[in-house]
């Protein structure tokens, strides 16, 4: 049978901006980052790499140059879709009972939408099947962050100062820390030789207190997805990395074919409802992060 769709309904800018707000708090890259809106045709962030200092010249004496790299990145929006069944008694609800399960699903999406981010961002993978997207190619932390510092669940913070030394060293910024869940444990569990204080009990039973020294963290199993390597990444995420949302998101109502591959949807007296949204990020400077994964 033929995939027949109703036609999309576009989501309001005012819901677009309380799904992102809703994303913000599941995400850790748009925790810990900028966002801006991105056009579907994509936008290039200009990135000046200054490394002289700056001059002090008298009246009437010749100004010097400074040296500087001029490099673009591109970020481009990537298509996420996430789609649920319900019984196609949904169709013949009234609008105040359709409400709730509508609501319920803009939530849910808002957060496969933001596991989906992080996940794609982070290592570069199809977050539904785990393996390497075409569409994200190399801009992701996993493939671009050669900074890597071996994981030592031992000593975590030593493994954040080591991190954050290879990027100060080279004159970066710190700004935030993206933790896995399995980091944040280790934190917590870490105690004094003498007395068996608890060092960081902000970090206990799976807690996630938003900042280790100073410095804007979040814990999420999104940093370790998989089969990842990473269990924390460090460095200057407010002003090195970029992502925004394109406007138009669309939600349809699917009441005929088999969209998901789980059989017919007349034969099952089911609906799909569907959600789409594009999002785009960039590393602008690879070099003001740092991971710490196993295995060095």
């Amino acid at each position: 049978m033929a995939l027949i769709t109703t036609s999309g309904t576009v989501y309001k800018p005012e819901l677009v901006k309380d799904l992102f707000n809703k994303v913000r708090g599941h995400s850790t890259l748009a925790k810990l980052s900028a966002s801006e809106p991105v056009p579907f045709s994509g936008i290039d962030v200009m990135t000046f790499s200054m490394d002289g200092e700056a001059s002090i010249v008298g009246e009437g004496q010749k100004k010097p140059a400074g040296d500087a790299d001029v490099k673009p990145t591109t970020i481009k929006p990537v298509k996420f879709i996430y789609q649920h069944r319900v019984t196609d008694e949904f169709l013949k609800m009234s609008a105040e009972k359709q409400l709730p399960i509508l609501n319920s699903f803009n939530s849910g999406f808002a957060k496969k939408i933001a596991r989906g981010f992080d996940i794609a961002a982070f290592h570069g993978v199809n977050p539904s099947t785990n393996e390497d997207s075409e569409i994200v190619g190399n801009n992701c932390f996993d493939k671009l962050v050669t900074n890597v510092i071996t994981y030592d669940s031992a000593a975590p913070d030593d493994n954040i100062d080591a991190a954050a030394s290879v990027i100060l060293t080279s004159d970066g910024v710190i700004s935030g820390i993206a933790m896995s869940s399995e980091f944040g444990a280790a934190l917590g569990a870490m105690k004094t030789a003498d007395s068996h204080v608890t060092i960081y009990p902000e970090f206990r039973f799976g807690a996630n207190p938003g900042s280790f020294g100073g410095i804007n963290t979040d814990v999420n199993g999104t940093v370790s997805f998989g089969n990842s390597p990473d269990r924390a990444i460090v460095g200057d995420f407010a002003d090195a990395f970029r992502w925004g949302y394109a406007q138009n998101m669309t939600f349809e109502i699917i009441p005929y074919g088999d969209p998901d591959g789980q059989g017919d949807l007349k034969q099952h007296n089911q609906i799909v409802l569907r959600g789409e949204c594009y999002v785009g990020w960039g590393i602008l400077d690879k070099d003001s992060f740092a991971r710490i994964a196993t295995g060095g």
